[in-house]
């Protein structure tokens, strides 16, 4: 078997958190190549980006234009539900349509639950897409208690279901995914292996491994999840275990049940970024809560700079040759509290102003979530205020200060010439470059910020550093091009030399393209969360139209896509598909509208049954489709109510959050 596969493969004892080809420069993951219909996927491709319907697949006009839509917007595989046999025959009537009109893109057959519909689907499609979670096994959430000559009872029965498709796959030429979702894991898996990405990855071996047996290896991997940390660690985690065994699989990336507008886009950024900026992914779909063709140019975005010839180019030294960290496995770098800075607590936002903006004035801090009342002469302050406001311009010590008492729960960072007229004032701090902290003087006494650059950052420096209880670092990337490993190789040097010292991560400067601008900055700051490094985040404005509400709103967003500090109400929200039993998107809304404002709370929002269970073991609530028109209501993955008409279940999921205890109401 062995002889089709890579000759590369690892040594446990030397390589045992290995899972790109580098840490410290882009090297993209090099895969076999997939023929998909006339377009090839991975090995020395371009990354491929692709989107899925949302129509009913019985309605072969929709379907075929909304395709169209997709394929005119870049997308360059279309994805279409096939929930039974007579939606997969009709894939017939869509693919002749669309060849009739001049479209010859792939077509991939997405199959849940129905082995036969598989069957007849690969007969026709370019590719299908099986989900191992639910093609041979119905999830019941029993725990069971499985003995090894048991456990491999259930494998030969998964064999016999699944031994036919790859047949037919063989024979037509027709390209397979092996798709596990975290929502879907099957109770088989569960039971063994937990809810892990260990379970998420033995899930596709297995389906993975009946096909090798065959000698079928025209096949494509994912491990999707909703939360971004646990897909990136299950993909990495994947990539670990092929490297392990000589395997190079192409990969499909995506976060599942993203949601939409700028919440969707940012957690799609940091999970599916995070693993494009290691030189992982061959194709991907960013899953949005809207119409599919608006999710293309955000997958275009992701996928651009890493389809340039950039591969090798940019190299950070020292290179790191072994990785300091546990890459499947959450823990968050160990530092020193400097005040509310480090230690256990959250991770803070600073907010960046431009020198330019020195008159600043209460109203200016509205946009950062301070409401200042004249009448009462009291501040408001919102989930999502920044903690510390920071003048950007280190030399400018004529800068007016700010004359007005500043909020209680806000910090002032000034550059020190101009920090050292107003150093009596309360929660005043100063900051430096490198050199003016080395020569300083005068210095706080209590905290002193050190704006510095990647390559700055030597040994010595860091040495220097664990002396200073005071000391927290506002760390950038030299080279901006990819943040996230320039960043990671100053905080690996950090942990090697057992330094303490909490860690603010700055954002590239923002180019002018906002949406652009937002997925970059979530992919490398998110990328360097996710793993546990960063005591806190700032975003710096630059645009003279002044946009500090978009910089602190995504701050934000990228603290609660990582799940490092929760300010609002959350939503796992599917992108919508041919099985879809509701409208997601009117449905989203009015459930946004009704909840936003409980911070902490998480709801899924589901259009069928597919992943909802699963999902809603990640949420406190679940809203899902069971029938035309009808709702089922769950508390984390338990059913609370059945069979809701549609037109009185968002009040049902009202009513039950009011039950809990939890519900508020608006201000």
């Amino acid at each position: 078997m062995h002889s089709v596969f890579t000759t590369f493969a690892l040594n446990m004892e030397d390589n045992q958190f290995k899972y790109c080809n580098s840490l410290t420069h882009y090297s993209r993951f090099k895969t076999r190549e997939v023929k998909i219909g006339d377009i090839a996927l991975g090995a020395n491709n371009p990354i491929r980006i692709q989107s899925m319907t949302t129509t009913d697949t019985m309605n072969t006009i929709a379907t075929v234009e909304q395709s169209i839509r997709i394929i005119d917007a870049g997308g360059e595989y279309v994805r279409i539900t096939a929930p039974s046999i007579n939606e997969a025959q009709n894939l017939k009537n869509i693919k002749d349509e669309l060849r009739k009109r001049g479209y010859t893109t792939p077509l991939i057959a997405d199959i849940h639950f129905t082995p036969n519909a598989a069957e007849i689907a690969a007969r026709i499609v370019e590719k299908v897409r099986i989900n191992p979670g639910n093609y041979a096994d119905k999830k019941k959430f029993e725990n069971i208690e499985y003995t090894d000559a048991a456990y491999q009872e259930e494998l030969d029965r998964i064999r016999e279901r699944f031994i036919p498709l790859v047949k037919i796959c063989k024979e037509y030429g027709t390209a397979m995914r092996i798709g596990t979702n975290h929502g879907s894991l099957s109770d088989r898996i569960m039971s063994r292996y937990g809810d892990t990405p260990l379970g998420m990855v033995e899930s596709a071996f297995e389906f993975l491994r009946i096909c090798e047996d065959l000698n079928y290896y025209d096949i494509v991997l994912s491990m999707k999840a909703s939360n971004p940390q646990v897909m990136v660690q299950a993909y990495r985690l994947l990539v670990h275990k092929m490297m392990e065994t000589g395997r190079d699989y192409p990969l499909h990336l995506g976060v599942t049940e993203a949601g939409d507008g700028e919440d969707g886009r940012i957690k799609s950024a940091i999970g599916i970024g995070t693993l494009l900026e290691d030189g992982l992914g061959d194709t991907i779909r960013v899953s949005l809560t809207e119409d599919p063709e608006f999710e293309i140019p955000v997958a275009k975005d992701l996928a651009d700079r890493y389809n340039k010839n950039i591969e090798g180019k940019l190299v950070f030294r020292p290179t790191i040759t072994k990785n300091p960290i546990n890459p499947f496995v959450y823990n968050r770098r160990v530092t020193h509290p400097v005040l509310n800075i480090g230690g256990h607590q959250v991770p803070v936002v600073i907010a960046e102003l431009a020198c330019t903006q020195d008159e600043l004035k209460p109203v200016d801090l509205v946009a950062l979530g301070y409401q200042y009342d004249a009448v009462s002469d009291k501040w408001n302050i919102g989930d999502m205020a920044c903690d510390y406001l920071i003048h950007n311009e280190i030399y400018n010590e004529d800068m007016r200060a700010i004359d007005f008492e500043i909020p209680g729960t806000l910090g002032i960072i000034y550059p020190f010439k101009l920090w050292q007229k107003h150093q009596s004032r309360d929660r005043f701090y100063p900051y430096y470059n490198l050199e003016n902290y080395q020569e300083a003087t005068t210095r706080s006494k209590v905290m002193n910020f050190i704006k510095i650059g990647s390559t700055e950052v030597t040994d010595e420096v860091i040495m220097n550093l664990k002396k200073d209880p005071t000391a927290v670092l506002l760390l950038y990337a030299t080279h901006c091009t990819f943040g996230m490993a320039d960043m990671r190789r100053v905080l690996f040097d950090m942990i090697r030399l057992d330094a303490k010292t909490p860690v603010v991560l700055l954002a590239g400067e923002w180019d002018g393209r906002i949406e652009q601008d937002q997925l970059t900055i979530s992919t490398e700051l998110g990328g360097l969360l996710l793993d546990g490094m960063g005591d806190g985040i700032s975003i710096n404005e630059k645009y003279n139209g002044h946009i500090e509400a978009l910089t602190n709103r995504t701050a934000f967003g990228i603290l609660q896509a990582t799940r490092t500090r929760i300010s609002k109400t959350e939503y796992i929200s599917c992108p919508s598909c041919g099985r879809t039993l509701f409208d997601l998107q009117e449905t989203t809304a009015k459930i946004r509208q009704r909840t936003d404002h409980l911070k902490g709370v998480k709801i899924a929002i589901m259009g069928c049954i597919v992943n909802g269970p699963g999902e809603m073991a990640d949420a406190d609530y679940g809203y899902v489709g069971v029938g035309i028109g009808k709702i089922t209501l769950y508390r984390g993955k338990n059913i609370v109510q059945r069979g809701i008409d549609s037109s009185l279940a968002v009040d049902a999921l009202i009513d039950l959050i009011k039950e809990d205890g939890i519900w508020i109401d608006k201000k």
